[in-house]
């Protein structure tokens, strides 16, 4: 799994991910804090956006994507590499597998939408589209893996990808040293994980609160019941927030646990007036799962 055995089950440090900011640096874009007018003056105090949707492929899952590939070692890279996604790490994984080089097949559902599906063909990776969720893709790209030896890259369960995605916090820190609250899209936690183990680490004081869909919620319900549990994948505004967290959850479930303060579901109706109030008064365009924190 993208370089490291995932039964030694070594939590992901602060070191990890600074170590990840040297690797993945002018491989993707240091993206910039911005103040909310409006989301401050709703609150009355400052509110500022993580602005991902700046990085070349649109979002953060690019940072997890070419930390977890520039750590493989030769004989990894050369059986190429598989990933299973709902689009955006898909997107990440074949973005950094072309600019190095590195073959690259990605499993999706049906669920997926068929823009994102474009946009990763468009890398020019290889692209399977299988079942109704993404446990029916994943199990899959198993099968695939089992015959022909690629190099899974896990969305989110991984350590290389969980520091990826880590080097958001070390920015939001450098950018905001008094933070005081980090509001994260939670899904499978690998951004959430990341996120909060450098800004909990390096500013205890702050409090992370992971938001979500209201249905299918993977990890909250996990969390509710106290281990990995089944999701029931529907169609959603923040479809890149779908799909289960795996029952040989290695991370992010415990980390999770670990690090959140507080967790919210979120209605169709409320993403999607999310989505308009970033239009309307930021005048930035985002997906539902890039929305849910508004």
């Amino acid at each position: 799994m993208s370089g490291q055995d995932v039964h030694a089950r070594r939590p992901v440090t602060l070191s990890d991910i600074r170590d990840a900011a040297h690797r993945i640096a002018g491989h993707v874009t240091r993206t910039p804090l911005r103040l909310s007018p409006y989301l401050s003056e709703q609150f009355g105090h400052p509110v500022q956006l993580k602005l991902e949707t700046m990085q070349d492929t649109g979002a953060f899952k690019l940072r997890g994507a070419t930390n977890a590939l520039l750590s493989l070692g030769p004989a990894e890279r050369d059986r190429g590499v598989i990933a299973v996604s709902t689009g955006n790490h898909g997107r990440g994984v074949a973005y950094a597998a072309k600019a190095l080089g590195i073959t690259c097949c990605v499993y999706m559902s049906e669920l997926v939408p068929a823009v994102k599906v474009d946009a990763i063909r468009a890398l020019g990776a290889e692209v399977v589209i299988t079942g109704r969720s993404q446990d029916d893709a994943e199990a899959e790209a198993m099968m695939r893996i089992d015959r022909d030896g690629l190099t899974y890259i896990h969305p989110f369960d991984d350590p290389h990808v969980i520091a990826g995605q880590g080097t958001i916090g070390l920015e939001i820190l450098e950018d905001m040293p008094d933070v005081a609250n980090v509001i994260v899209p939670l899904s499978g936690g690998g951004l959430f994980c990341g996120i909060a183990t450098a800004v909990k680490t390096m500013k205890p004081s702050a409090r992370l609160s992971g938001v979500t869909m209201e249905n299918g919620a993977a990890m909250i319900d996990s969390l509710d019941a106290g281990k990995p549990v089944p999701v029931e994948e529907t169609e959603s505004l923040a479809d890149s927030l779908g799909g289960g967290i795996g029952f040989d959850n290695a991370f992010t479930f415990n980390m999770t646990q670990r690090y959140i303060d507080d967790t919210l579901r979120l209605s169709e109706a409320q993403i999607a007036a999310a989505m308009k109030t970033l239009f309307i008064e930021d005048r930035i365009v985002a997906e539902g799962g890039g929305a849910v924190g508004v």
